[in-house]
């Protein structure tokens, strides 16, 4: 799982895995979830994502997290 935060438009996109999107739907404003061919959710797309959540803070809890790359 990535998250990707891009500053020039305050968007989170949250890469949930390393497949290609096939189709988007919207499901409120400004939230759209990408899905794969096969129907599962590859991803979720927040247009103004520091208006929607915070994005100055990530917790994690009881994942078994094997690997962390933390890239600024």
């Amino acid at each position: 799982m990535k998250f990707n935060y891009y500053v020039e438009t305050d968007s989170l996109y949250i890469d949930l895995a390393e497949k290609s999107s096939v189709e988007s739907v919207e499901i409120s404003e400004g939230i759209v979830i990408d899905y794969a061919e096969n129907g599962n959710i590859v991803g979720i797309d927040i247009d103004q994502a520091s208006k929607k959540i915070n994005i100055s803070s990530l917790e994690t809890h009881s994942l078994p997290l094997g690997n962390i790359s933390i890239a600024a």
